[in-house]
């Protein structure tokens, strides 16, 4: 219920701001607010087709949307991650040892992370935070997250101007897509905690 309601929220601000509520939908949906993409940009597919919005417009705002928000998340993981994992990591079964392989991760395989993680339901929403702990070079990280996003948000548009009226549909297929993938994350995080456990026994009985 809450959430139908931020979608429907959101449509009508963008119906009667335009660009800059584009923008600022994005930003929000690059972060962890639950504004899906797959509900934004169909319908402002639907407004190209209205006259209402230009192609380069949208292109140009919502991308630039999916930069700004990309861009918090990553400074939040930035300035905030290490600390936060060292106050509170042993709650959350995150230690010095997972930071290390965070930072390694981002250096060897970030660019080709971020520019997938555009295309997948909810790890978009999450990726630049531990792209940011991981202190990810930042001229890789806004070129891997222009490129994905523009891809993305041009894709979701381009559905909406082939549905027009119709633009919603988008969003109730790819709502059960976004489950799927929740429930695979869940399993992904429930294997992580018994690998974590398993080594930690493993090494308290050395």
């Amino acid at each position: 219920m809450i959430f139908e309601y931020i979608s429907e929220l959101a449509v009508r601000v963008l119906e009667f701001t335009g660009y800059p509520a584009l923008s600022v939908l994005m930003a929000f949906e690059s972060m962890i607010f639950p504004i899906p993409s797959e509900l934004v940009m169909p319908f402002a597919g639907f407004l190209i087709v209205e006259g209402r919005f230009s192609w380069l417009g949208v292109i140009a705002f919502s991308t630039l949307g999916t930069i700004l928000g990309s861009l918090i998340s990553y400074y939040i993981g930035y300035f905030g991650g290490h600390r936060f994992i060292k106050r509170f990591g042993r709650y959350f079964l995150l230690d010095d040892a997972e930071l290390a392989w965070t930072e390694q991760w981002f250096n060897k395989r970030g660019s080709i992370t971020i520019f997938i993680s555009r295309f997948v339901p909810v790890v978009r929403h999450l990726i630049s935070i531990p792209a940011g702990i991981g202190k990810m070079d930042m001229k890789k990280f806004i070129l891997y997250t222009t490129a994905g996003g523009m891809i993305w948000n041009s894709f979701l548009a381009y559905l909406g101007v082939i549905l027009k009226e119709n633009w919603a549909i988008v969003h109730d297929y790819s709502s059960q897509i976004d489950i799927a993938v929740i429930i695979i994350f869940i399993l992904f995080l429930a294997f992580f905690v018994y690998k974590h456990i398993k080594k930690k026994n493993s090494v308290m009985q050395i």
